[in-house]
């Protein structure tokens, strides 16, 4: 290949004949050699093999919807998890209860009037 000239860099500064085949890895300066579009990159949400076991349930703050292992956001987003889609959509209110009875042995505990 001929010297590239500055011109033949793509915004990321990847050589321009090599830029549509690089994917991003989250390292600065980091590519790698394939595309996303060939579907070997592991996904949000891909399928993981667990025949034994019952589905399992989650609230998602972020999204505020109810998400099952084969779509769950990171541990940090959800609440969970339930045994059943209804369960894992009270989420929130059964937080709210459980809550206000600890806020409420909080007082007792303190000797406080409620």
């Amino acid at each position: 290949m001929d010297a590239l000239r500055n011109n033949d860099f793509d915004p990321r500064g990847i050589p321009a004949p090599f830029s549509t085949f690089l994917v991003y890895s989250g390292v600065a300066n980091d590519y790698l050699r394939e595309t996303v579009a060939l579907g070997r990159f592991a996904m949000h949400s891909d399928l993981m093999s667990d025949s034994g076991r019952d589905v399992q349930y989650f609230w998602c703050t972020r999204h505020n919807r109810v998400e099952t292992e084969a779509d769950v956001c990171p541990a940090v987003y959800v609440l969970g998890p339930y045994s059943s889609r209804a369960e894992a959509e009270r989420a929130i209110e059964t937080v709210k209860e459980r809550n206000d009875a600890w806020d409420e042995e909080d007082r007792r505990w303190a000797g406080e009037e409620s």
